[in-house]
């Protein structure tokens, strides 16, 4: 069974860093073929949105909102996701998940449509301030 454990969130001020980590799982079957792991965050009163992806072949992601402040990277020795996020905003707090699509990849235009992910964590919350 696939299972995706979310860690390091935390509380931070404005223009900290975090590193968030995701460890997966179970997904024994699926190492050769086309995955892609991504990050979304959910605020109080907001839809889920999509932060950052990244393929099986390193090929990534992200929203206009995180460009040049937030990093996803895979380190697959490890069965492990992360997301480094520096210069952090008070609107970047929110639950950030972790999510996998297993056997199939991620596309631009396409990436952050969360029904596509078939497997999530619970959940790390980021709270930012000012």
């Amino acid at each position: 069974q696939v299972q995706l454990v979310e860690s390091g969130g935390g509380s931070v001020q404005a223009g900290g860093s975090l590193r968030l980590s995701c460890a997966v799982s179970g997904y024994t079957g699926y190492t050769y073929r086309r995955n892609c792991m991504g990050w979304f965050r959910q605020a109080p009163g907001k839809e889920r949105e999509g932060v950052a992806a990244i393929n099986s072949d390193a090929s990534t992601y992200s929203a206009d909102s995180v460009k040049g402040r937030f990093t996803i990277s895979q380190d697959n020795a490890k069965n492990t996701l992360y997301l480094q996020m520096n210069s952090l905003k008070p609107e970047d707090t929110a639950t950030y998940y972790c999510a996998a699509v297993l056997g199939y990849g991620c596309y631009s235009g396409t990436w952050d449509r969360s029904r596509d992910f078939g497997y999530w964590g619970r959940g790390t919350q980021v709270t930012v301030s000012s």
